[in-house]
């Protein structure tokens, strides 16, 4: 017993790894940068596929911005500000970029990439909003 959780602990450190060696680091947003932030809101009839996000999405957004992107993450809404109220947004993107040029430059290059692809996971118009990093 002791060697199957030894080697289930293992098996799992090494999963963990690999999946954090192919994301840009958590370590990489500073004062300054840009935040390019993608809200999917919640509603009736509304569909996100958190999987094909994660996996098929934002490696494509990963390849298309190169080094330019410095960072992303991605939340998932849960639930809304009071116990048991839905989320407001299925999910939100977040892409960090040393300066606004670096965003503009890639999305004026692959917006029609970028606009096939969303169907594919969602029925969703996004609402992005572009913010400094400020602390």
């Amino acid at each position: 017993m002791k060697t199957k959780t030894g080697l289930l602990i293992v098996m799992l450190a090494l999963l963990i790894s690999c999946q954090q060696s192919s994301a840009p680091s958590l370590a990489f947003h500073k004062k300054g940068m840009i935040k390019v932030t993608i809200f999917y809101p919640n509603g009736e009839g509304k569909t996100f596929d958190m999987d094909y996000y994660i996996n098929k999405h934002m490696p494509l957004v990963q390849r298309v911005y190169g080094n330019a992107l410095k960072g992303l993450t991605i939340d998932k809404g849960i639930g809304g500000g009071s116990p048991d109220t839905p989320a407001p947004y299925m999910a939100i993107g977040h892409l960090y970029f040393e300066n606004i040029a670096a965003y503009e430059e890639g999305l004026k290059k692959n917006r029609e990439t970028f606009a096939a692809d969303f169907p594919k996971y969602t029925n969703v118009m996004p609402v992005v909003q572009i913010s400094e990093v400020i602390q």
